[in-house]
């Protein structure tokens, strides 16, 4: 089973370790590939990730995507127009308009920690409706978890076991990913399994959501790269 972390923040995206550290540390876990996110700036800053990408993927020998994570609707309808020019969209969750903006794009890929500094989960059964449409995936988020204490720890936990059973219902796609912006943060594929185990996922499912559901999200990666492919649910048939 080939395993994927497709949410990682390193240094060019207010993490703490370079793109190397961070690729090298995911193959020693085991993982086939992994996303590093990264907050839009300008087609500059993307050429710049794009070809430090490259190169590691040659000197690693693991996959590495490049994802933007819009934190903001402007920022969203930006990311969504160039949609062919990076691999993954994700958003950032926790604001409700943003959320609900994330579920009913058809171009975002992933919706980040839904809960995100909330007192509720974020995530309700119309939004699980339109993320289901829209193939939008929710997260579960191991690194909220981990830098959380006491009370705080417990509502997030609630909130992200209440997603997963919503998710659950209406067959909403889960992933689950560290979050890491240290290459210290990064777990196993094993430890993340077992956190997906803990907020509600059966074994297969949470084995899914670090290996399944990554790989449909990669496979549109690769039709979107196809000249045929116009926007989703669109292309060219000869």
């Amino acid at each position: 089973m080939k395993f994927y972390d497709l949410h990682v923040h390193s240094a060019f995206s207010e993490g703490k370790s370079s793109l190397k550290e961070l690729a090298e540390t995911a193959k020693a876990l085991g993982y086939k590939g992994i996303c590093f996110s990264a907050y839009y700036k300008d087609r500059n800053q993307q050429t710049i990730l794009q070809t430090e990408i490259e190169k590691i993927k040659q000197q690693t020998g693991i996959e590495i995507f490049l994802g933007f994570e819009a934190k903001s609707i402007k920022e969203l309808q930006l990311l969504a127009k160039r949609r062919r020019e990076f691999d993954i969209l994700l958003v950032r969750g926790g604001n409700l308009r943003l959320n609900r903006k994330a579920c009913e794009t058809p171009e975002v890929d992933i919706l980040t920690h839904p809960e995100y500094e909330r007192n509720d989960s974020g995530f309700n059964h119309i939004l699980a409706k339109l993320a289901r449409k829209n193939e939008v995936a929710i997260e579960i988020n191991f690194r909220e978890v981990l830098n959380s204490s006491k009370k705080t720890r417990s509502l997030i936990l609630k909130n992200i076991q209440q997603n997963v059973k919503i998710a659950k219902k209406y067959k909403v796609p889960i992933i689950i990913s560290s979050g890491a912006i240290s290459h210290w943060e990064l777990k196993a594929p094993e430890v993340l399994i077992s956190f997906g185990c803990l907020v509600g996922l059966e074994l297969k499912e949470a084995k899914e959501a670090l290996s399944k559901i990554p790989e449909k999200i990669i496979k549109k990666i690769e039709e979107r790269k196809n000249k045929e492919w116009i926007m989703p649910g669109v292309k060219v048939i000869k």
